[in-house]
């Protein structure tokens, strides 16, 4: 068998492999349904639909702003996340980051391996008025658009197969350790006392330092190399995009209440207001700069207010959610007019948005959190307490350096086993032809492979 055909054939092995194994698992009824509380069941549940239109959402957030040739291969990575990542997570995923502590670093792989005993066992310690299933499925969501974020880093220029490869390594080596430190109560991050409500660390600093590390191994598009100026394929797409995670974040945020309680309510209310403040913050520093009001502009602002209130979202006031969004705002747009200055080429501006954006809301968190909203939560240093800003410091630092360290090394380790950008000749051609034998183009979907042309009208 040649080396190219013994590539082809792994993933679908490993796929059949896994299918099988599932067949064994024993199974076992949930036998003590009734101590479970129907109103947060159901919200949980819509929460976690509403995390999941994230994905989607994301896809056309980022499908829309890239060049026109490269728009299904751009929003195909953030989706088939949701593929890979799910079979992932009732594997070994939920046990690595959930299963039983070893030393507060990682989860005992064996523990719910293939979902064994999630079905039948006892809540979630910190979730005990719904089903462990159901605590699983919501936390699976965030896992799934976590590596969906780093798709805009390496956008344009990034081979398919290596990709996938990478949300597998990533998942288990950076995201299952990071959410074990960070939501298990053994875990050495949350007994230090950090904060993070719903992914500040896990999610987005996580994200954006492995899109820096991936923008730094792939190195630069040609056309960057080259200073063109690339127009985006399609605004009403980020336009939607925008809409959908916007939409799609309250389920991220009131949904980590994980009950339908007044806890939830306020956590909904901040993201909101974190979100409205931001887009308009990042537009109106836009016209302080000399430039127009900006679609993308306000879309992209939104996205950071978004990021940046997700780890305070339960632990602020509503209030300060106002300041938080326009702070973070103002940074982020700074750090993406520091990074246009410099040679790094993040494709759609990931680590200066989600990377920047999640540290200074784990940062504002330690200044703005108060027990007044979160009795289980800290008086930050805004109200007198010092201490837990620091605490918030050290745990923006203990997740971004690991984070970037081995996502470097993920991303090395995958180019030692296969080219992991596409060749001089596919980038050019793009990565919607030479990746998946499809190309979107004037409002034709043309499938290559079979020669097939549907025409589709898209919002241009």
């Amino acid at each position: 068998m040649s080396k190219p055909l013994f590539k082809q054939v792994i993933p679908f092995v490993i796929l059949a492999i896994v299918a099988i194994f599932a067949l064994f698992v024993p199974l076992h009824a949930d036998f003590d349904a009734g101590k479970y509380n129907a109103a947060d069941i159901a919200w949980i549940l819509v929460a976690t639909a509403l995390v999941f239109l994230m994905t989607p959402g994301l896809a056309f957030f980022y499908g829309g702003m890239v060049h026109r040739k490269n728009v299904i291969s751009t929003m195909i990575k953030s989706i088939v996340s949701a593929g890979v990542i799910s079979v992932l997570w009732v594997t070994v995923g939920f046990s690595l980051a959930f299963g039983e502590s070893i030393h507060g670093l990682i989860g005992n792989p064996l523990t719910f391996l293939f979902f064994q005993g999630v079905n039948s066992g006892p809540a979630w310690s910190l979730a005990p008025t719904i089903p462990l299933t159901l605590f699983a499925l919501f936390q699976l969501m965030f896992a799934i658009i976590t590596p969906g974020l780093v798709v805009g880093a390496v956008a344009e220029r990034i081979r398919f197969t290596s990709y996938i490869l990478f949300i597998v390594l990533f998942a288990i080596f950076v995201y299952s350790p990071l959410a074990h430190w960070t939501w298990h109560p053994d875990g050495i991050l949350f007994k230090m006392g950090v904060l993070d409500f719903a992914g500040g660390t896990v999610v987005h600093i996580s994200a954006g330092m492995a899109a820096l590390a991936g923008a730094l191994v792939l190195k630069r598009r040609r056309v960057h190399q080259d200073h063109q100026e690339i127009p985006p394929a399609n605004i009403p797409y980020v336009l939607i995009g925008t809409g959908l995670l916007w939409f799609g974040w309250f389920g991220f945020n009131a949904g980590s209440a994980l009950g339908a309680n007044s806890l939830a309510v306020s956590a909904f209310a901040t993201t909101n207001i974190a979100a409205g403040a931001a887009g308009l913050s990042w537009m109106f520093f836009d016209v302080l700069r000399g430039k127009k009001p900006s679609v993308l502009g306000f879309c992209i602002g939104a996205v950071v207010g978004l990021v940046a209130i997700t780890p305070g979202a339960g632990f602020v006031a509503i209030p300060h959610s106002i300041f938080i969004g326009v702070a973070a705002a103002i940074i982020s747009n700074l750090a993406v007019m520091w990074k246009s200055k410099t040679s790094l080429d993040d494709t759609l501006d990931v680590f200066p948005c989600h990377g920047v954006g999640g540290i200074v809301g784990m940062l504002l968190t330690g200044v703005f959190a108060t027990k007044t909203v979160n009795p289980a939560g800290a008086d930050g240093l805004f109200y007198g307490n010092a201490d837990f800003f620091f605490t918030q410091v050290k745990g923006v630092l203990i997740v971004a350096v690991f984070s970037f360290v081995v996502s470097f090394l993920i991303f090395k380790l995958i180019n030692v086993i296969q080219p992991i950008r596409v060749t001089s000749e596919e980038e050019e051609e793009g990565l919607d032809a030479s990746q998946h034998n499809e190309k979107y183009s004037q409002g034709t979907l043309i499938v290559a492979s079979t020669g097939l042309e549907m025409e589709h009208s898209p919002l241009t």
